[in-house]
């Protein structure tokens, strides 16, 4: 694949280094000088918003690794630009690059509340948790102006509809009014990322999501508003990030995460090729060493994407990292209370209109 690699003026900002075409493409974008050198401006690249028209709100997974059947993505690419985002190759199914194009051109889904209250007033309907934000954060930049989740938030109030949320925005605190009502119904919890605890770090690989002490805050502000929280301390990295296991998950739980988990880095598709490139510019001191470490993890392959694998991988690394995982939460006492989520209190609001009217007769 060619790389168009982006000047770095124009991609200030940004967590990719290039926007390669995608693999669906029959055209390939290829950069090159047209010999006016560095006299030329480079505008920042902007973000572009796109209606999505989508007519389902619901995705069902049947993958053994994750513990839910179903999730909700208010948004199609994602703002924050994590350079390691293992969502980045599903910009490509849409026409766009998963470099540059994921991070700057955004889809959102204005009907993704009405579409939601028709897929619960649907006889067939079971309900089920719901995911929030699982392929692409509910909560960057563009929920500011747009309210989408929140939106979905009011829905699932209205039907008492389990709901796990998944981010590493600080925005999530706005919602804590909703949130704080289904929690009390045993209804609502959220698993907040924590990537690592450097500053200069996030900022690089990170670069528009919220900092390390915004997010420990976060837990904070929704755990004293009694929601449930838990921490995600992912993706953990090979001699980048991983050796700060310890001490996010110390962190978390000072701040009141009651729940741990931990993914391995992931690098599908076109991420192995973009991971690399910014690896290369940010730190090509350590790319070899990180790079065989997560082959090792992997048999041998930048990935492995079979079941039970390509989460937590597997090998002499794989093991140390996940009893590093295990004696930490043991030690902090993560996980001590599980919140599982109830949907057995699902009710169609005109079904609960109905009760509460026969309830004073």
């Amino acid at each position: 694949m060619e790389r168009q690699e982006i000047h770095p003026d124009a991609r200030r900002g940004r967590g990719a280094v290039s926007n390669d075409t995608g693999r669906f493409e029959s055209e390939r974008r290829v950069d090159f000088d047209d010999g006016w050198g560095d006299e030329v401006f480079r505008p920042r690249l902007a973000t572009t918003l796109i209606r999505d028209t989508s007519r389902n709100i619901i995705a069902t997974n049947k993958s053994p690794d994750i513990e839910f059947d179903q999730s909700i993505n208010p948004y199609r690419g994602c703002e924050h630009g994590c350079a390691y985002c293992f969502a980045r190759p599903s910009h490509a199914y849409l026409g766009y690059s998963p470099g540059l194009d994921f991070e700057s051109k955004i889809l959102y889904k204005p009907d993704a509340a009405e579409l939601l209250r028709r897929s619960f007033d649907r006889k067939t309907y079971k309900p089920m948790v719901i995911a929030l934000g699982v392929n692409t954060d509910a909560y960057q930049p563009a929920e500011k102006q747009l309210g989408i989740s929140r939106s979905i938030l009011q829905v699932m109030r209205d039907y008492s509809h389990p709901v796990c949320i998944v981010t590493k925005s600080y925005l999530v605190t706005r919602d804590i009014d909703l949130l704080s009502d289904l929690a009390n119904d045993g209804l609502a919890k959220v698993m907040m990322s924590v990537t690592t605890l450097d500053r200069n770090l996030s900022r690089r690989m990170e670069p528009r999501a919220a900092t390390p002490e915004r997010r420990l805050d976060a837990i904070h502000q929704l755990t004293r508003a009694g929601i449930p929280v838990g921490v995600l301390a992912a993706p953990m990295i090979p001699g980048l990030n991983d050796q700060e296991l310890d001490n996010i998950l110390a962190s978390a739980c000072e701040a009141g995460a009651s729940e741990a988990s931990y993914i391995l880095l992931r690098l599908p598709l076109e991420l192995k090729q973009l991971w690399r490139q910014w690896l290369r510019e940010n730190y090509p001191d350590r790319e070899r060493r990180v790079m065989e470490h997560v082959r090792t993890a992997h048999g041998g392959k930048d990935y492995d994407t079979r079941f039970h694998h390509r989460m937590r991988g597997s090998g002499p690394y794989a093991q140390l990292l996940m009893q590093r995982f295990q004696h930490a939460k043991k030690r902090l006492g993560l996980g001590k209370r599980s919140y599982r989520l109830d949907a057995t209190k699902f009710a169609r609001p005109a079904s609960k209109i109905a009760s509460q009217q026969l309830s004073l007769l």
